[in-house]
């Protein structure tokens, strides 16, 4: 429930006229409270007004926007258009503010924990995504610059120096004005600090220049990923000449690591890269899903000296040493995410998995197995796996081929695991025709029998209703979950892939000429 001090906040703000031409005037602990009030409310031009006139030495939006006394309600995850768009612009401003009645305490600007989510709350519904926020960061920062010498008689402006701490994401699109923003940082007021950096749609040049430009010894949290034509040899190169010492969190491309065209001395590149990563004495997450490492795991991640928290190995092609060495592995034993996905875990290595699950019960939050070919008569072996993940929260199991039987006996054992709030689970196999053969492409994906599916899942909601467990939410996406980030930059990544297209058929015709 809101407070009375909440409950005035917006009343003050309900009259905008007046909440402007008084806001000055408000003690300076109120600020925060009336910030989250507008920020609900998008009041635009008073948000202008409480950054510009800020009083206190930080701004984090994340500690503003989260559960308080006053509005219970955490709002990091609403990345509204309006309001946040005014909370970065009116940094600017405050910059450029020349009020001589106050000094400018403000130090730290910290923008990392905002969420993006699929549904905005907000009433334009409208969202600043990551892309967008990095765009527009290093628009502002350009744009001082160039104003800046304009106002050179008021010498407030030359004092302020802001650290904006931000999650930076970078495409071909807005590579070149990041670099600027990141060139000029030295010179700039506001000073961008990059604590999370993800790249998309970029040649390796323009990515290990911009990485380079974006302080990588203070980076947590680097991803690389899809259109980055990042390689083993690649790899070696940025991590021997770049330093990620606070790094924890490591996402690669796909074929990233590709072992079945490996040589002898690729193989010793691959252990250099192991002792590389075992550097990173705080990495604990590990992200490779689509490379091909058949074999070669034990040799990538024995050498890391830090357990592992996260592991994605999706569709990485995973044999028995593989599994084998995962499962008897010092990482097993405090994984708290894991991806197997495309691995057909439960037929080709059943008691190595069995065996993984058991080690890592006290710790597994998240489980993803898409298109593992888990059918009818493996639902046993997943469920003995399950039995012990008492601290499980989160069961992701799309594009397997189960009828809605074993679903519903799935769901039946699914309510007795105490933590439990979210499952993923396909639509079932009896939904779709006899003749269909998994794993589903995406025109076959959608041609099932709908009104068979809403029955099963109205049968496996009243399952969980009828066990009290209505906390549980259980959805079917279609295409996998969302991800706001390549939602944000679709656009971007399809011209990408068409030109890459364009550009590899251009080559292969040169080649068939050059035959002739």
């Amino acid at each position: 429930m809101k407070t009375l001090r909440f409950i005035g906040a917006e009343a003050f703000i309900s009259d905008e006229e007046y909440a402007k031409k008084n806001v000055k005037n408000v003690a300076h602990d109120l600020y925060p409270l009336l910030l989250k009030a507008c920020y609900l409310h998008e009041k635009e031009e008073i948000i202008y007004l409480l950054i510009e006139n800020w009083p206190l030495q930080d701004f984090n939006l994340g500690q503003l926007l989260s559960k308080t006394v006053d509005y219970p309600n955490d709002m990091c995850h609403w990345t509204c258009k309006i309001s946040l768009s005014a909370c970065l612009k009116a940094l600017k401003n405050y910059v450029l503010n020349c009020s001589s009645n106050y000094m400018k305490r403000l130090k730290v600007v910290d923008l990392t924990a905002i969420k993006d989510m699929e549904v905005q709350p907000c009433k334009c519904k409208k969202t600043l995504g990551r892309w967008a926020r990095t765009q527009l960061l290093s628009q502002l920062c350009f744009e001082l610059l160039i104003e800046i010498p304009e106002l050179q008689s008021n010498s407030l402006i030359f004092d302020v120096n802001i650290n904006v701490f931000l999650n930076l994401f970078v495409t071909e699109r807005n590579y070149e004005l990041v670099v600027q923003a990141l060139l000029i940082r030295t010179h700039c007021p506001l000073k961008l600090r990059c604590v999370g950096f993800r790249a998309d749609c970029l040649s390796l040049r323009k990515l290990f220049y911009v990485l380079k430009l974006a302080d990588p010894p203070f980076i947590n949290k680097l991803e690389i990923v899809h259109n980055v034509p990042l390689e083993l040899h690649h790899l070696e190169v940025l991590l021997n000449n770049v330093n990620f010492d606070k790094l924890h969190s490591l996402t690669l491309p796909a074929r990233t690591f590709n072992v079945t065209r490996y040589t002898e001395e690729d193989d010793v590149v691959l252990c250099t890269v192991g002792d590389k990563l075992s550097k990173m004495t705080l990495l604990t997450e590990l992200c490779l899903s689509f490379s091909i490492l058949t074999g070669k795991l034990r040799k990538l991640l024995s050498q890391l000296k830090t357990p592992l928290k996260v592991l994605e190995v999706a569709n990485c092609s995973l044999n028995h040493l593989d599994m084998a060495y995962l499962a008897n592995s010092f990482h097993s034993e405090h994984l708290e995410i894991l991806d197997l996905s495309g691995q057909n875990v439960t037929e080709l290595f059943p008691s190595t998995f069995f065996k993984l699950l058991s080690k890592a019960s006290r710790t597994l939050k998240t489980l993803i197995l898409e298109e593992c070919n888990i059918k009818d008569n493996n639902i046993h072996l997943i469920l003995l796996g399950l039995e012990s993940c008492h601290k499980l929260q989160e069961f992701k199991f799309l594009g397997n081929p189960v009828t809605s039987r074993a679903l519903k006996y799935l769901f039946n054992n699914f309510v007795d695991l105490p933590y439990l709030k979210y499952i993923e689970f396909p639509v079932p196999r009896d939904c779709y025709p006899h003749d269909v053969s998994y794993p589903l492409d995406e025109t076959t994906i959608i041609k099932f029998d709908h009104q068979m599916y809403e029955n099963v899942k109205e049968e496996l909601l009243l399952i969980l209703l009828q066990a009290n467990r209505d906390d549980i939410l259980a959805v079917t996406p279609l295409f996998g979950s969302y991800d706001p980030a390549i939602q944000e930059t679709s656009n971007e990544l399809g011209a990408y892939l068409l030109s890459s297209f364009k550009e590899a058929l251009v080559h292969f015709t040169t080649s068939l000429q050059n035959l002739k």
